[in-house]
């Protein structure tokens, strides 16, 4: 009869937790750096940012939150950070307004960003890339988990700030912690596609994407870096890992 209940009691659990991710997608956050990071967290424009917009990852852990069909918004990693018990504080690299929990701010270049669109109106499909277009900070990748047709990884692996130029590195206590991008670093229409350079056919890849693709084929290098970089999916789950083992 005990083995029977607890049989029935995992049943009922798993059944609980299936209803309770009906209709919406989960996202489960890891840390494999060795040490912490603390994710942020920003939801597009009408969009709500789960978990306050930011919390804390000790070295392995994880955390699991739940968007809804179809939520849009990014995830970057914050390190280097202090707070105080009121969330108050700064961060190295990332920071959102000295604050843990960023609700509705998005992090300070340079910063690794995880975007995406978990389907439209218009379209089921998931739409998802990591980009280094606000630079670098950290390594991250995302992938659906159980996979699926056409469902690819979105990733820069490497760490960047060991090969950073000189002129884009962001220095702290004697080490570089991020590495800017040329739009941020060098401020011209050219690196950032803006002005003359504003479309797909005036903003050609540079010497510095073309660095940064080469060592980070599965990011976007600079904005319209988009046949190679965006994956599209549909998954229940989705798995982004802060400093992941490079494929």
């Amino acid at each position: 009869m005990a083995a029977s209940s607890s049989h029935l009691f995992l049943l009922f659990l798993s059944l609980s937790i299936s209803l309770s991710f009906a209709g919406e997608i989960q996202l489960i956050v890891v840390n494999n750096c060795q040490h912490s990071v603390w994710p942020g967290v920003l939801g597009g424009a009408g969009n709500t940012s789960p978990e306050d917009g930011g919390f804390h990852l000790g070295a392995g852990e994880e955390t699991v939150f739940a968007v809804p069909a179809g939520w849009s918004g990014r995830i970057w990693g914050r390190k280097g950070c202090c707070f105080d018990e009121q969330g108050k504080g700064s961060c190295d690299t990332g920071d959102c307004g000295g604050l843990l929990h960023c609700r509705g701010m998005s992090g300070a270049p340079p910063a690794t960003v995880v975007e995406m669109t978990l389907g439209t109106a218009a379209s089921p499909l998931h739409f998802y890339d990591v980009s280094l277009v606000d630079g670098f900070n950290l390594p991250v990748a995302m992938s659906p988990v159980g996979g699926g047709v056409g469902c690819g990884v979105a990733g820069c692996e490497v760490d960047l700030n060991a090969c950073c130029p000189s002129k884009f590195a962001v220095v702290k206590q004697g080490k570089v912690v991020g590495c800017k991008s040329a739009c941020l670093a060098l401020k011209t229409d050219k690196y950032c596609c803006t002005g003359d350079y504003g479309s797909p056919t005036s903003c050609k890849p540079t010497l510095f994407s073309h660095l940064f693709k080469s060592i980070c084929p599965r990011a976007y290098s600079f904005a319209y870096d988009d046949s190679s970089s965006l994956n599209r999916c549909r998954a229940s789950r989705y798995l982004l890992t802060f400093c992941p083992s490079p494929r």
